[in-house]
């Protein structure tokens, strides 16, 4: 083993992403991707990628576009490449052009997820790919006088007959075109399919692969998370959005608020982004959301684990006092918690001493989030329930991180201004810090 895989920040980075690990087994995802993203060098470690899931227990469903082969098979024939609005208008044609390129890349993603030598990371691997008529199309029409002849959308979805492949631990591979009741063949919108499909199934995430790292905002700062209505209004305001996210970010909005857990916007330009956005905190995409992924509520006894989990590193490195499982079941009720995505991380509890003096005591917060404020936020609602509990004095111990405090409008105070119970259980080797704030 080399020294790299045995150094204590890869233990540490493995540990990790259990959590993910356990969240994500039996969920369904649906990854959606275009043309360019098979097209592109990146293609085969894409698959390395979707093995890894598949072998974790992900249940998994692709949907792939075929836009810039459809383009070059135009080309090959000489026909002319024609849209009108977001549509495709597809005459007889060039459906012969959509099925072929279609055709070519649905063998080369079976190909590459079918991969097995052994010096790569699908040694051993049984991934079993699946495809069939689980969509029904329906003809697009005539719009604004423009008929799209075989351009079509999606009628229904066979969510059933998916659920079975998926319950058997097959990927389900969909492609961009569709059917008829009346046998005609139609060339679907990538993004349509994948809204859809994720939709029917309820799937728990959705994820776009798409040309940028992400929605950004007029400056070009990545927005790493969207609620439904901000992503509505970016959407309306967004002319500097690419071309992908254009397609992708309506889509989203309403998968969201058709029930899809999650619906994810991540770049396929990079090795690895997939992974990275759902096994790191941060993650390096957007996510959109019916509601914020921030959650601020009282603790209860299930989030015992969580809180452990938390604190432990903290109190390892002696930057908070070691407190038992059984001290926290005990006194669960006294902590507030930050959630994010639906992992905790931020605590803090509140213990009143009577004569209005309370503490303010295991304030802590997940390293990859302190930038986040959550802090200063979990800060404010301890101070707003010691306020109507009549409290009138807050103090808090600490050995690190005095200066955090005093700048929120704590002061250095003495020993012997401490509560008197307080006062006996002083830890005189810690030495922490007494700082009081009035309120």
């Amino acid at each position: 083993m080399t020294d790299d895989l045995s150094s204590a920040p890869f233990v540490a980075w493995f540990r990790s992403v259990a959590p993910y690990v356990n969240l994500f087994r039996g969920k369904t995802f649906l990854i959606a991707f275009g043309g360019k993203a098979i097209a592109g060098q990146l293609a085969r470690t894409l698959a390395y990628d979707v093995n890894l899931l598949a072998a974790l227990g992900v249940r998994l469903v692709l949907v792939h576009g075929a836009r810039p082969q459809i383009e070059s098979s135009l080309r090959e024939r000489g026909l002319p490449s024609v849209y009108h609005g977001n549509y495709r208008v597809t005459d007889a044609q060039a459906i012969s052009c959509v099925i072929d390129a279609v055709g070519r890349i649905y063998v080369e993603i079976e190909a590459l997820l079918s991969q097995g030598l052994a010096d790569t990371p699908m040694a051993n691997s049984t991934i079993r790919v699946v495809g069939g008529n689980f969509i029904t199309a329906k003809p697009v029409g005539v719009v604004e006088g423009v008929d799209l002849q075989y351009s079509g959308q999606v009628r229904k979805i066979d969510a059933e007959g998916i659920r079975a492949q998926l319950a058997l631990g097959n990927i389900v591979l969909l492609s961009c075109i569709g059917s008829s009741p009346t046998g005609e063949i139609f060339n679907l919108a990538m993004e349509e399919v994948a809204e859809a499909v994720a939709t029917s199934l309820l799937a728990d995430k959705l994820i776009f692969l798409s040309d940028s790292q992400g929605a950004t905002d007029i400056d070009g700062a990545l927005l790493d998370e969207l609620t439904v209505e901000a992503a509505e209004r970016l959407i309306s305001l967004g002319d500097w959005l690419s071309a992908d996210l254009k397609r992708y970010l309506p889509c989203a909005v309403r998968a969201s608020r058709a029930g899809v857990g999650r619906v994810h916007l991540v770049g396929y330009d990079e090795d690895g982004t997939l992974l990275r956005e759902l096994f790191t905190h941060d993650g390096v995409g957007t996510v959109v959301t019916r509601e914020s992924l921030e959650e601020l509520r009282d603790a209860r006894p299930d989030d015992i684990g969580g809180l452990v989990a938390l604190i432990e590193p903290l109190e390892e490195d002696g930057t908070l006092v070691r407190r038992s499982r059984e001290l926290l079941e005990r006194e669960i009720s006294r902590f507030s918690i930050v959630q994010h995505d639906g992992v905790i991380v931020g605590c803090a509890a509140l213990y009143p001493y009577g004569g209005g003096r309370a503490e303010l005591a295991c304030l802590a917060v997940h390293p990859h989030y302190r930038r986040w404020g959550y802090g200063a936020l979990l800060m404010k609602r301890i101070e707003a329930q010691a306020r109507a509990a009549g409290v009138k004095s807050l103090f808090v111990l600490t050995t690190v991180t005095s200066q955090w405090f005093k700048e929120r409008g704590f002061t250095v105070r003495q020993i012997d201004e401490l509560p008197a119970e307080k006062r006996l259980v002083y830890n005189l080797q810690r030495r922490s810090s007494v700082l009081i704030k009035e309120l």
